[in-house]
């Protein structure tokens, strides 16, 4: 009988608690208690002053424009991947091999669209001055709106453009937020305080924009309480999983840590500028290299961003059995154009594509592309015992007791001449200060390539080799866990399998290394929406709860106690 009362209490509470997981591209919100999330387009159109500033965020990472010597850079790339699967096998041994771009071009340039309807259908006027989510979709991109997607590249999309400021973000992020609390889940505001939520946060977080989000949930929105989790470690809850190394693709990031017992070490975490989305326009200059039979594609527009994104889901793939051209068909609507199907032939582009993670040379056709690590901490007024207090402290602690040792050593030993001690001192002190720094800004960056790209395998490699012991190292190699919307394509965990398992250093080849792309046969887009839906109904997560009033007290300090994570 107890059982059944505490499942019950279990329940009740999951069906108060609202678990939030903004990702660039789509926005994913529901209730703990939920099987799934609701999931609509992250971002917001605001209708324009007159006079006022356009401004529209992309559907996918912008082109840049080709020079001669992108192109070339590119090609050389396309045709290492070309060569690489030439020399693979198939499953029965044979050889693979490959219908030549020629031949499919030539076949792409005689096929002619098949119209199946007249023009149909109209864009969908509106007088509402915001419009939120999936309803962008069907506006008439000659009307006078703003589009803002809130999130970019993994972060908070702070830019110098028309709704750019860190405040105008926060603002679409609320207006977005209780669009979904009212009009999906059927929870009116003002009975917010009843309710309590849980922001999964990037892996690598900015200090100020956590402070930021923790305000705009507890004191704009209202929820009674609030706790921020990091993506990779909702998802080895949602896995499952005691750890993990965790390699998570987005729609515009690709991000990779190692996560031990709900820690995720902050030396292993990186992220790179690049995912799904820049997969797609990769995908896409693929496809005009072998005259793409629809001309009029504008990857700028966004119906047409989102028919990429569909292609590469349909008809991209890592499985190595399929060999030569295949043909495949596609259907064009929009509104007040006619319905048109399109038949065309693809090869090995439709593997070119996806593997271009292992070859980020292929995604300069969206331009450069950053890595970035979790920085120290610069300081925070609101905070006078942040970490620089307790480092600082714990070094003078370090010089004194190394002073003690030093004063004892001299009564046993002759004394050393006037000034050298000093020497010593300061000698011995800088090994301390270089050992926290290593401990707590990983001076040793991660190596990437000539043109500052990082592929998928070499950034797993390098988050591993940054675990602080050789036990952690080999339980990393034994589990790696791929989650996110960015990578579902069929074979790519073995190709990742492959690629890590001919570099391993020969002290950890013993472990079975173990590639999980689909955890508990769940979509692993919402592995980490479903693991922090799990943790905060835990009894241990009770102690992780902060409410507004407290908040309101005491401020950023008291994420340093209450935080998952070290602030």
């Amino acid at each position: 009988m107890p059982v059944f009362q505490e499942s019950c209490a279990e329940q009740i509470q999951a069906q108060t608690i609202i678990i939030i997981h903004p990702g660039s591209m789509y926005l994913r919100m529901g209730r703990a208690s939920d099987l799934n999330p609701f999931t609509l387009l992250n971002a917001v159109a605001r209708r324009r002053l007159p006079g006022g500033t356009v401004h529209r965020d992309s559907f996918l990472p912008n082109l840049v424009p080709k020079t001669k010597e992108l192109t070339q850079a590119m090609e050389e790339s396309r045709l290492q991947v070309s060569h690489t699967l030439q020399s693979c096998l198939q499953s029965d041994g044979r050889r693979r091999y490959a219908t030549p771009p020629q031949q499919i071009a030539a076949f792409n340039r005689r096929s002619n669209p098949e119209v199946l309807s007249p023009p149909s259908g109209e864009w969908i006027t509106r007088d509402q001055e915001v419009i939120i989510g999936d309803d962008i979709l069907s506006l008439n991109p000659e009307e006078d709106y703003n589009i803002h997607f809130p999130y970019k590249r993994g972060d908070l999309n702070i830019h110098s453009g028309a709704g750019g400021s860190l405040r105008a973000v926060l603002a679409d992020l609320k207006t977005i937020w209780e669009y979904v609390l009212t009009n999906k889940m059927d929870i009116p505001l003002r009975d917010l305080r009843h309710y309590r939520a849980v922001l999964i946060i990037p892996d690598i977080y900015n200090r100020l924009y956590l402070k930021e989000l923790t305000t705009l949930m507890l004191c704009d929105i209202g929820f009674g309480g609030c706790f921020l989790l990091q993506d990779h470690v909702a998802a080895t809850f949602g896995a499952g999983l005691g750890y993990a190394c965790v390699v998570d693709v987005g729609d515009q990031k690709t991000s990779v840590s190692c996560v031990e017992d709900g820690i995720s070490h902050r030396n292993t975490r990186v992220r790179m500028d690049y995912g799904g989305g820049d997969i797609t326009q990769t995908f896409f200059w693929l496809l005009q290299k072998c005259a793409f039979p629809y001309k009029a594609c504008d990857p700028s527009d966004k119906l047409d961003a989102l028919l990429l994104g569909q292609l590469k889901k349909d008809f991209c793939h890592v499985d190595l059995n399929v060999c030569g051209s295949q043909e495949k068909t596609f259907i064009v609507k929009k509104p007040k154009t006619s319905t048109q199907k399109f038949t065309l032939q693809v090869g090995d582009e439709c593997i070119v594509a996806p593997l271009s993670l292992f070859q980020p040379e292929l995604f300069k056709v969206t331009g450069t592309h950053n890595v970035h690590t979790q920085k120290r901490s610069m300081g925070d007024s609101e905070d006078p015992h942040d970490e620089n207090y307790l480092r600082e402290t714990s070094r003078r602690g370090m010089k004194e007791n190394l002073e003690q040792t030093l004063e004892m050593q001299e009564e046993v030993v002759t004394p050393a001449v006037a000034g050298e001690e000093e020497v010593v001192v300061d000698a011995v002190d800088s090994a301390p200060i270089t050992l926290s720094n290593r401990d707590l800004d990983a001076p040793r960056d991660f190596v990437v390539g000539p043109q500052q790209l990082l592929g998928l395998d070499h950034a797993v490699l390098q988050s591993i080799d940054r675990c602080p012991t050789e036990d952690l190292k080999r339980k990393m190699y034994s589990c790696v866990l791929v989650v996110g919307s960015g990578m579902k394509f069929e074979g790519i965990g073995m190709w990742l399998h492959n690629r890590i398992s001919l570099q391993i250093p020969y002290m950890y080849r013993a472990e079975q290394l173990d590639i999980i792309t689909h955890p508990k046969e769940m979509d692993p887009g919402m592995t980490a929406w479903k693991g922090a839906a799990i943790l905060s109904c835990l009894e241990s997560a009770q102690e992780l709860w902060i409410g507004r009033q407290e908040w309101e007290r005491i401020g950023v300090r008291i994420l340093r106690e209450r935080a998952p994570f070290m602030w």
